[in-house]
């Protein structure tokens, strides 16, 4: 079994290749049980260290499974907040194939589902972005859109004024205007884009802000108890998920509007599953507001995680 480190991923995964092969991943018959999601308590810490289990594979194929924690304060501590492994297995002999750094693999394959979905419901000329959040999925977030969409001018928010420069530094060779902001709502409304991946409780989008034409790209609020939109965003907007059913229970800004009745399941058009197979075809308005709320698939780490094996098995 070979170990491949975060470099190696990184290197391994250019977006035009990702996006292409999870939108082929979608359509194609993959074994994926449900998530298992535990809650660990840490009395070092004001909000539990979360312990998250997702296995999938193809029959006569491959296996993998991910072991990744969540610890939301880690930030505090110079540290990411997102840790774990990734195997991948053969299944014909049960043997394991590789370990690689999961952080990586999940930062790569969710920029890469946000782009998948941007390519079905944003507008084409989209070239505006607005990233929220500076951990290590935005600066993933920010290369991933511009593969899709002629982005040209990109916002960074965060917290810290610090970090969110931080992220615009490591995007600088990207043909891009990227800059840190100190606030959300006056940029909003020049974003064609918002990308927002935080650990957030509270929302940080509201539909007030929002103008006709927009495409939120909502990646964070893991947990029900969390989120990073209002209702009024649901109430406006055209809404899309990456996989039903993970939504519906796993993240707050789905599952507390569906359990208050804000919004119904028939309320979400499709998800990438649909979209991709190409049984439900999304005819954009102009004036249309489209939201993608993304919980995370374990069928997006397998494609990535086989695309990684097949690059170091080259070099």
């Amino acid at each position: 079994m070979i170990t491949i480190d975060a470099s190696t991923i990184n290197q391994a995964l250019d977006f035009p290749s990702l996006i292409n092969a999870l939108a082929q991943g979608f359509t194609e018959q993959t074994v994926v049980p449900p998530r298992q999601h535990f809650d660990m308590k840490n009395p070092k810490e004001s909000r539990e260290t979360t312990l998250l289990i997702m296995p999938a594979w193809q029959e006569g194929g491959v296996a993998g499974v991910k072991l990744v924690t969540v610890a939301p304060n880690n930030a505090q501590k110079n540290l990411p907040s997102i840790q774990g492994t990734y195997l991948l297995l053969d299944i014909d002999t049960g043997s394991p194939v590789a370990m690689m750094d999961a952080p990586a693999l999940t930062a790569k394959r969710t920029a890469a589902a946000s782009a998948l979905a941007s390519r079905f419901l944003s507008q084409e000329n989209s070239s505006n972005l607005l990233v929220i959040g500076t951990g290590t999925l935005s600066s993933q977030l920010i290369a991933a859109h511009c593969a899709v969409r002629p982005i040209k001018n990109v916002k960074v928010w965060g917290r810290s004024l610090e970090k969110a420069q931080a992220v615009s530094n490591l995007v600088s060779h990207l043909d891009i205007d990227c800059q840190p902001v100190t606030d959300i709502e006056s940029n909003i409304e020049q974003a064609d884009i918002i990308s927002c991946a935080t650990l957030s409780q509270q929302p940080l989008v509201f539909g007030k802000w929002l103008r006709a034409g927009q495409h939120l790209d909502m990646v964070g609020a893991y947990r029900p108890d969390m989120r990073e939109m209002d209702d009024e965003c649901l109430l406006r907007s055209r809404v899309f998920v990456d996989n039903l059913d993970g939504a519906c229970r796993e993240t707050g800004d789905i599952a507390i509007p569906l359990n208050q009745g804000i919004i119904s399941k028939s309320d979400i058009e499709a998800d990438l599953f649909t979209l991709c197979k190409k049984e439900i075809h999304v005819i954009r308005q102009a004036n249309d507001i489209t939201v993608f709320k993304s919980v995370g698939h374990a069928l997006e780490d397998l494609i990535a995680a086989k695309l990684v094996a097949q690059y170091v098995s080259t070099i």
